[in-house]
């Protein structure tokens, strides 16, 4: 345990920092979830509304840094071409 006042408020920041992450990043991997479940039912509605909410799910992980740009942008583009041959 830390004996000075600052590095005492560290560690309860780091505590609920971390919690946030974890909440996040367990609403984005729900969020996937739902889109993938939707695209295999072949709702072609849940699925554009699913795909909404993936697609800025996960610009919202790029933009904390839980994901890297590289592996958004491919999921992304995996996403959209999982929709488009929904509709094809």
């Amino acid at each position: 345990m830390p004996n000075i006042k600052s590095a005492k408020k560290r560690v309860l920041v780091t505590e609920s920092k971390t919690l946030q992450n974890k909440m996040f990043k367990s609403s984005y991997r729900t969020a996937m979830k739902k889109y993938e479940a939707a695209v295999a039912s072949g709702n072609k509605s849940d699925a554009e509304t699913a795909y909404a909410d993936a697609v800025k799910k996960i610009d919202v992980a790029v933009a904390k840094n839980i994901i890297h740009k590289n592996t958004a942008a491919r999921k992304k583009s995996r996403y959209t071409k999982m929709l488009t041959a929904m509709q094809a």
